[in-house]
């Protein structure tokens, strides 16, 4: 369907501030397989004329476009909707036109009430009829004719009672199949729409070093190491299992034991480093097994419910074969040296990253997707992305859409803690889910404040969170001084403010909190350059709590999107509320968290009943989730009073009463 551009100044309707468009459709908007797709817009037209609106969706490539009409909402602001039915690129566009038929019928209305109805009026409608009839098909051919006959009919008749006829809903709905679309106006752009698989908004991920997997202490584990770790992290709820990187480990400048420039013999160095004579990307480290061993863990991960998450770090130690091979890639300085990596003062000699400035880029582009297909062939289809923000924009938005063109399962997480704005580019260019300042926000108003951002921003339409309270690299001073409570509290904010989250473990279950020195986010004896033994029986460990916050959120469709977020107020600032709740209502789960992990915190939280659907003059029960009690409450206020030795947080199910014909009530 094509606008005739020679009635382009005869059409007379305007379409603008259509919703959702990024950046006037540079970039597209993000939805689920599933979703119902809202498209509001402006559509208004000079004088009193009425205007008929049309949503035009397709997925991209598809020779026809779907036609839903839309509804007016209020102020000329117009809704439409689509369901996104399988993942990949939908594209939609407006068009609108004045309705003269409509304007007719609803001056009808108007002049029959005031008695001002003329023949005249009959004939002009009439007219439109006949109109219509040549644009109709079937049947609907023969009833207009005889519509149009009809109202003719009432013109000459001097009974003006039966006028009423020529408002029958018969007429107006044959009529609204086959408008008059000579003067339609179309928008201009084509916004788009990326439709993902369900993972992409709600997931818990579990990052775990296979290297230290072994039953062993001292020894180096192995794909069959981490094969056996599988139910324990699936025991925990888990969806994700995150690998760090796979591959040989470079020899030269290899750091050793928390970060030392100098490595002594036995030091396994970082696995970030990658490349060596066994090879680089694509190859594996020799004491992590084989492709087959890897393959295997992949497929005994899914019995378990876990999808394998593999890190992508495009960088390289010294040795790595690109250096010899692909020197051109690399940037040199005047001493003849390559450039290693530095984010001043931090200096990472034993990492060289890639020149994106070479010569030739074309070249390093297609070797750095190949990584990509090569892994996706193993059976992988989620990516974490190492630092994304240190390598060129124009190659994340060529590399993503080559590979979701044929591989629109795959998923990319940004590992990206930088300047806001490039965050925000990072997850426009394609990304599908993004690192977040969670771990280093503690404060009520600093996490009402960022995550009101995160769930009713701007952002919401194309950058989905993902909340880690841990990484390798990070160990905030929350963490490293607030003891057991700290570690339950952040879990729980992480678990609930977002769908999407994380835990760098077992460090996080029990609890690592020692810092390489005063001061320092960095781990003692952190397991990026060393082997770390883990006893996972230890009586401590924070596992069964894990697996009660992953459980709460699976029965829970609530905990599973980030939209309905919303915060309530605490008459104390130790204490956070907020809720997420269900579009009917049927699921809300409320969550109270006592940000001190040091002492007792009560206060009287304020909810507003309208929104939760809950009635003034009703009790209601909340039931919390990670302990089975249950609570009486009613109205708006209600007192709440956490220890952090005992549980540093709430998280309730709200259950409304239901009173049967037999008067036995019930909360449901």
């Amino acid at each position: 369907m094509t606008v005739n551009q020679s009635h382009q100044g005869r059409q007379r309707v305007m379409i603008e501030g259509v919703h959702p468009e990024i950046d006037a459709g540079r970039f597209p908007a993000k939805r689920i397989v599933g979703d119902i797709v809202s498209v509001e817009a402006d559509v208004f037209v000079d004088g009193h004329d009425a205007v008929t609106a049309m949503l035009l969706h397709r997925k991209l490539g598809a020779p026809l476009w779907s036609e839903t009409p839309m509804r007016a909402l209020v102020n000329d602001r117009w809704e439409g909707e689509f369901l996104a039915e399988e993942m990949g690129l939908y594209e939609f566009t407006l068009e609108a036109w004045v309705d003269h038929f409509k304007t007719w019928r609803r001056d009808l209305v108007k002049r029959l009430d005031a008695g001002q109805v003329a023949s005249v009026d009959l004939l002009i409608g009439a007219g439109m009829v006949e109109a219509a009839v040549g644009r109709a098909a079937g049947d609907d051919q023969q009833t207009l004719h005889t519509w149009a006959l009809k109202l003719r009919e009432l013109a000459r008749s001097e009974d003006k009672q039966p006028v009423r006829e020529a408002l029958s809903d018969e007429l107006a709905a044959v009529m609204d199949r086959y408008p008059d679309r000579t003067l339609v106006a179309r928008y201009e752009r084509t916004p788009q729409i990326v439709v993902d698989r369900t993972k992409a908004r709600f997931s818990a991920w579990y990052e775990l070093f296979p290297r230290s997997c072994s039953p062993q202490p001292g020894a180096h584990g192995s794909f069959a190491d981490c094969e056996a770790r599988l139910p324990y992290v699936a025991g925990m709820g888990f969806d994700v299992l995150y690998l760090p990187p796979v591959h040989p480990i470079g020899r030269e400048r290899r750091k050793g034991k928390n970060n030392a420039l100098a490595a002594a013999p036995e030091d396994v160095g970082s696995p970030w480093a990658i490349g060596a004579a066994e090879g680089g990307h694509k190859s594996f480290h020799p004491q992590l097994g084989t492709l087959e061993d890897f393959r295997r863990l992949v497929a005994k991960a899914r019995d378990h419910g876990l999808e394998v998450a593999l890190d992508i770090a495009y960088q390289c130690a010294p040795d790595h074969p690109y250096v010899k091979t692909h020197p051109q890639w690399f940037r040199r300085r005047p001493d003849g040296t390559v450039q290693y990596a530095e984010n001043p003062p931090k200096k990472y000699q034993d990492i060289y990253p890639f020149n994106f400035e070479s010569e030739d880029w074309r070249g390093l582009w297609q070797e750095l997707k190949s990584v990509l297909d090569f892994w996706i062939e193993q059976g992988v289809a989620i990516f974490r992305v190492d630092n994304p923000h240190t390598k060129a924009f124009p190659f994340w938005a060529w590399a993503i859409a080559e590979v979701q063109r044929e591989h629109p399962e795959v998923l990319f997480l940004a590992e990206a803690f930088t300047r806001p704005k490039v965050m925000h580019r990072l997850a426009k260019l394609g990304f599908t889910q993004s690192y977040t300042y969670f771990a280093w926000r503690n404060t009520k108003w600093e996490l009402t404040e960022y995550f009101t951002e995160l769930a009713h921003g701007p952002g919401r339409e194309y950058s989905r969170p993902n909340v880690w309270p841990n990484t390798p690299d990070i160990l905030t001073e929350y963490l490293q001084f607030g003891g057991r409570p700290a570690f339950m509290a952040r879990l729980v904010l992480a678990a609930t403010l977002a769908a999407s989250y994380g835990i760098y473990g077992p460090a996080f279950e029990l609890a690592e909190h020692l810092p390489r020195e005063p001061g320092s986010e960095e781990y003692l004896d952190s397991e990026k350059y060393q082997l770390r033994y883990w006893d996972l029986e230890r009586a401590d460990s924070l596992a069964g709590f894990i697996a009660r916050v992953n459980q709460a959120r699976r029965d829970n469709p609530a905990l599973q999107s980030d939209g309905s977020l919303a915060f309530f107020p605490v008459d104390n600032d130790s204490l956070i509320c907020y809720a997420k709740a269900t579009p009917n209502l049927d699921n809300v789960i409320l969550t109270v968290v006592n940000l001190d992990p040091y002492n007792p915190q009560s206060g009287w939280v304020e909810l507003e009943l309208d929104a939760l659907g809950l009635d003034a003059h009703a009790p209601y029960q909340m039931h919390e989730l990670l302990t089975g009690a249950r609570f009486l409450w009613s109205g708006p206020r209600n007192y709440v009073s956490l220890d952090p030795a005992r549980a540093p947080a709430h998280v309730f199910r709200l259950r409304r009463r239901v009173r049967t014909e037999r008067d036995f009530d019930y909360f449901l």
